[in-house]
């Protein structure tokens, strides 16, 4: 496919040239010449006033409400591992519920498995209206060509306006695939979305340029609109919600989606203390510290309080703690009851991770770090004496 011109109506203008994001349209003395490499993002077609670019006719060919069928509304990737959900299933499904009610239209999970009907509950429970159920050997454990053709085949038959899923590694991995398959947009690691009532679509921000700027993302002429967010982002709705509590079972023809390859095991990860995706408490230390062994301070300080221990890249970087504690966006995301950040200036980069907790204690000893403007208590002091002197303190209290 290629973008098409229309010479007669071109004026030779240039408006197209300079909105081209790539470099591939430039004029020749009043001819306009399309090099290689365009990506028909449709910006240049945007941008002329005279109608002498268009997309091809068959843009768009993936699912998209059809005149005589209701598009079938917001659905989220219920993904489970070994028959639990994943928390990133819940918390989907409470971003989704908020979104629907701005489209009025109706939230639906999709739980691929094998034996996993149970979770249906659940789901009804949290925010779906609807579960489609597919259910078959090859689903047992994740393989991403199976999970992929399965997730694109049900798109194709129900034509959703939207589709969420966790950007975990099981999302990373087919998510892509899905909509490659149904020749739509797929924005990655979102950490906001809203809607654009008018047009109804699905705005998505996500971090870019390393953090420093929040890009917001739409994909206007290709359906359905897909996302993957970054677990511990958003906040899952409590047990209660009554919809339509419909369960739908969905036949699941593998085809030639056989999985190149073979699921062998599943090795759990060993954890000395809590984990920080579903840690309430978190303390988290930056380049504040100084150095590796500062973080016995912190990890005292956590013990006392039943909670994770987080860092910055810069204390992973420097060799201080494993990169399983970092939070940011090259990290984890997370969104605990509180979080206390120990030497952290407050880099772009590491408050996206950490922007939604509920509570922040900042300790630094730079009255101006940026940390201190998403704080709701900040205390400004050498953390090497503060954090020391909070450990007494709480020892103190509870022996009395």
């Amino acid at each position: 496919m290629s973008l098409i011109f229309d010479a007669d109506k071109c004026t030779a203008c240039g408006q197209c040239v300079e909105t081209c994001l790539f470099g591939v349209l430039r004029l020749e003395g009043e001819n306009l010449v399309i090099g290689e490499g365009c990506t028909l993002c449709g910006a240049c077609v945007d941008a002329c006033d005279f109608g002498a670019l268009s997309l091809p006719p068959d843009m768009g060919e993936g699912p998209s409400p059809r005149p005589e069928i209701p598009p079938d509304g917001i659905w989220v990737f219920a993904e489970q591992r070994h028959g639990e959900l994943a928390p990133v299933a819940l918390e989907l499904l409470g971003e989704a519920r908020r979104l629907a009610e701005t489209l009025q239209v109706k939230v639906s999970a999709v739980l691929l498995g094998a034996k996993v009907e149970s979770l249906a509950p659940t789901l009804l429970s949290r925010g779906a209206d609807k579960v489609y159920l597919l259910e078959h050997p090859l689903l047992a454990a994740f393989l991403e060509e199976p999970f992929a053709a399965a997730l694109t085949a049900l798109a194709r038959q129900y034509q959703p306006e939207i589709i969420l899923a966790g950007a975990t590694y099981a999302g990373r991995a087919f998510i892509p695939g899905v909509a490659a398959a149904l020749k739509t947009g797929l924005t990655a690691d979102c950490t906001a979305f809203s809607i654009d009532v008018e047009k109804r679509l699905l705005q998505q921000t996500r971090p870019a340029f390393g953090g420093n700027i929040m890009a917001t993302i739409i994909t206007p002429r290709t359906f359905p609109q897909m996302a993957t967010a970054r677990p511990g982002t958003f906040k899952p709705l409590p047990e209660g919600y009554q919809g339509d509590g419909q369960v739908v079972r969905v036949d699941f023809d593998p085809g030639t989606a056989a999985s190149r390859s073979r699921f062998v095991a599943t090795v759990a990860e060993i954890k000395e203390r809590v984990a920080l995706s579903a840690a309430e408490v978190i303390i988290a230390g930056g380049r504040g510290l100084k150095e590796a062994k500062n973080f016995r301070l912190l990890e005292e300080l956590a013990d006392l309080l039943g909670a994770a221990l987080g860092a910055t890249r810069a204390a992973v970087d420097a060799g201080w703690i494993p990169y399983a504690h970092q939070i940011g966006q090259t990290g984890k995301t997370v969104s605990p009851r509180i979080y206390i950040a120990c030497g952290i200036s407050g880099a772009a980069q590491h408050l996206v991770g950490m922007q939604s907790s509920d509570f922040i204690v900042a300790i630094n000893k730079d009255p101006d770090a940026p940390i201190f403007q998403v704080a709701d208590v900040g205390l400004v002091g050498d953390l090497l004496e503060i954090v020391p002197a909070l450990i007494q303190e709480i020892k103190k209290s509870r022996q009395e």
